[in-house]
Formats: structure tokens, sequence, C-alpha cells
């Protein structure tokens, strides 16, 4: 039975994994009748937002891989304990989490830095020829966490599709019920909530890349 990894950054929008894309992952993973393994870096967030005002919650502290079992139900294991040769395949849903936990895209731009752990777990499933899909604004990512020229979509955010051209990426803008396939280095990406209105409009593109995803697994 084909085997996923699935990097997690926290719960919630605004601060850790895009709840909604996180979810329609999981589901649309076990209507493919594959396994799948949640991981998250065990490190603090950035910052706590109060998702009922959209502030940061000051004096307050979350841990990613805490609050990332929250999402998976308590089937999670920290990110620095995998072991990328058992896995056949990796996604890494959206949410702010990702561009500021598993990297700081959201402070430094095309300056990022992403997590040590993070890099050892994508590029080693990457460099090994296996399928990467990165979901909303994990596509920033891309440039540095997997390499320079590989063409992937955060939708159609001229500035964020900018920094990631600036990193050396090539970004194509998407609609929001599609993907966008690097053939050359099996990279899957779609802009989910960086376009959708809805958690429908989500899944649209969602189920479409885990389905590419897991076909070339």
């Amino acid at each position: 039975m084909k085997n996923i990894a699935v990097i997690l950054s926290g719960s919630g929008v605004f601060d850790g994994s895009e709840i909604y894309e996180s979810v329609l992952t999981f589901l649309r993973l076990e209507h493919n009748g594959v396994r799948y393994q949640c991981f998250a870096p065990d490190i603090e967030q950035m910052h706590v937002i109060n998702h009922l005002t959209g502030e940061v919650a000051e004096g307050e502290k979350r841990n990613v891989l805490v609050e990332a079992a929250r999402l998976a139900r308590g089937e999670i294991k920290d990110l620095a304990e995998a072991n990328p040769d058992e896995f056949d395949a990796l996604i890494i849903p959206g949410g702010f989490g990702a561009a500021k936990n598993l990297s700081d895209f959201a402070v430094s731009g095309p300056e990022c830095r992403i997590n040590d752990e993070v890099v050892r777990v994508a590029r080693a499933i990457h460099q090994a020829g296996k399928p990467v899909g990165l979901i909303c604004i994990a596509p920033a990512m891309t440039p540095k966490l997997l390499g320079a020229g590989i063409q992937c979509t955060i939708g159609t955010d001229e500035g964020v599709a900018g920094a990631i051209n600036a990193m050396g990426g090539q970004h194509r803008n998407c609609p929001v019920d599609q993907i966008v396939i690097d053939e050359q280095h099996q990279v899957i990406t779609t802009p989910a909530y960086m376009l959708a209105g809805s958690i429908s409009e989500a899944a649209a593109g969602i189920n479409r890349l885990v389905d590419e995803v897991v076909k070339r697994a």
C-alpha cells in the first residue's frame, strides 16, 4: 500500500495549517485507499493569532507539533523522527503556518529560511524522484525547499508570485479548481484558499492534487 507523508504547521489558518485544506487532504487520501502519516516540527509557533479577532494574542505561546496534533486526532509524529525512505510521496497543506512556522516567508519574503527538518524530509523525498504536493501558500517555499526552476502556483497573487520568481521559481497563474504539474520535477501545486471562496471550491483543486500525487507515488 502506498504511504504518504503529510507535514502540518499547527492548527488554524492564521498561525498554523489551514484546517479545511488539511482535512480535505486526509479525506481524499483515504478515498484513494492509501496510508498516510502526519508530521510536524517540534518548535514554537512564530506567534499565536486569536482567530475570532484576527489579532496577535500577546504573551501566548504554542507548540507547532502539539497544535497540529489537534488536526491529526493525536496521530502525529515529530518531523525529526521521519524517515523519508518509508514514504512514496509528500503533501504539505497551506495556512499561514507554512509561511510562519515551516518557514519565515511571511516575514522575510524572498530572503526566507526554511525549517531544517522540513528541508531534510522534503528534499530527500523529492530527490528520490517521488512526487511532492504543495497547497495554498505552501508552494511559496518551493524554490528554496526543492530547488530553482520548478513550476508551481499559489493562484494569481502578484506579490507572492513575484517572490517565488525572485527566489528562482517559475510561478504559473492557476484557477482555484485546477493544479499545476511540473512533470520534470514531479511537483504538484494548487491555490486552494489563496483563491477559494468556499470549502467546496478549495476541495476541487485539492482533490485533483491528491489524486495526481497518489497516481505518481
